[in-house]
């Protein structure tokens, strides 16, 4: 018996695997068409279907707007008590329906071509209302639904894939970026993955700064002071030379018996890894684990030299900690080592 239900749900599996494959080698000019529309758009998307294609009208509309295009999903039931007035000609309207004939949607495509509002059609049949109404017409292919045949399987699949495509080429033809996604995703998992530099990073009298003409005496008050395990020296117009850290002392100490009298800008590390204020805060602590350094200076993009924070790898885990993909990332045991003894937890 539990072979049986197996091979049911892999059968399911197989149509709609079918109908992915046929609906991939039939996307067209349409398609180009959609995109460029769908792109140009200066208003909204309003998207429309009845029952199941109803359902996967509010998810397409959903990925849309998560990607930098404004969109709603209204029902097709309501459009004739009202909701016909949200349609506005700047818009561009899409309904989606398998047979296209669907008598919920005559009075929405009446009131489009009246009102000259842009129709993009998403249909598999080409004699009907919906294909001859739109547009632009995305005629999806017609598929062998699973349940007897009659359950709306395959062709929502299809629906949703068409849908998702549209907006990933949407995305990439507007050149909406992880940093635009971020605005539109501040919280849960994809909020933390990609967050940035300047959303972590330590500012103002938190930055462990130190002018390069400081004896090391000196310097090692505001180190104690600061907690970071090093400090950023700075030049008299406040431009980054480098930076001096614990393991910098700890080799000057081995070389020297005298050090207190000796000036910081002898013994920093030039040219240290620095990032940019946008850089995503995950690619920055894969850099600092394969590195193995726990510090970075964090800089404005119109001026590398100019330090406008500071990153410690004890924050960065902490904040990231549940975005990390922990089978595929290890951080190093030498930071973790004195995790617990960080000021950040």
């Amino acid at each position: 018996m539990k072979n049986e239900i197996n091979e049911i749900g892999k059968s399911v599996i197989d149509l709609q695997i079918k109908a992915l494959k046929r609906l991939k080698s039939s996307l067209d000019d349409s398609f180009n068409d959609a995109v460029k529309a769908i792109a140009k758009c200066k208003s909204k998307v309003i998207i429309c279907g009845v029952g199941k294609s109803g359902i996967i009208a509010s998810k397409i509309s959903a990925t849309l707007s998560s990607v930098g295009t404004p969109s709603f999903s209204i029902s097709a039931n309501d459009c004739s008590h009202g909701d016909l007035g949200r349609i506005t000609k700047k818009d561009i309207l899409i309904l989606i329906s398998y047979s296209g004939n669907t008598s919920e949607l005559k009075n929405i495509i009446k009131y489009a071509r009246s009102n000259k509002v842009s129709l993009i059609g998403i249909v598999s049949n080409k004699d009907s209302a919906l294909y001859r109404s739109s547009n632009i017409k995305l005629l999806i292919p017609e598929v062998e639904e699973s349940g007897y045949g009659i359950v709306p399987t395959s062709s929502t699949t299809s629906q949703l894939s068409i849908g998702d495509a549209l907006s990933i080429a949407i995305m990439k033809k507007k050149n909406f970026g992880k940093l635009d996604f971020k605005k539109f995703h501040p919280s849960g998992s994809l909020g933390k993955k990609l967050k940035t530099a300047s959303d972590l990073m330590l500012v103002g009298n938190k930055i462990p700064f130190v002018n390069e003409n400081e004896l090391i005496k000196n310097a090692l008050k505001i180190l104690n002071l600061k907690k970071l395990g090093f400090l950023v020296v700075i030049n008299n117009q406040g431009l980054n030379l480098g930076i001096f850290t614990d393991g910098d002392l700890k080799r000057l100490i081995q070389k020297r018996r005298e050090i207190e009298n000796v000036k910081i800008k002898l013994f920093m590390t030039k040219k240290p890894y620095i990032v940019e204020q946008n850089a995503l805060a995950t690619e920055i602590l894969s850099q600092m684990n394969k590195r193995k350094i726990t510090n970075v200076c964090v800089y404005n993009r119109g001026n590398k030299r100019k330090t406008i924070g500071v990153l410690h790898i004890h924050n960065l885990i902490n904040n990231l900690r549940w975005s990390i993909d922990e089978k595929n990332y290890s951080v190093n045991p030498f930071f973790i080592s004195n995790i617990s003894s960080s000021p950040f937890l």
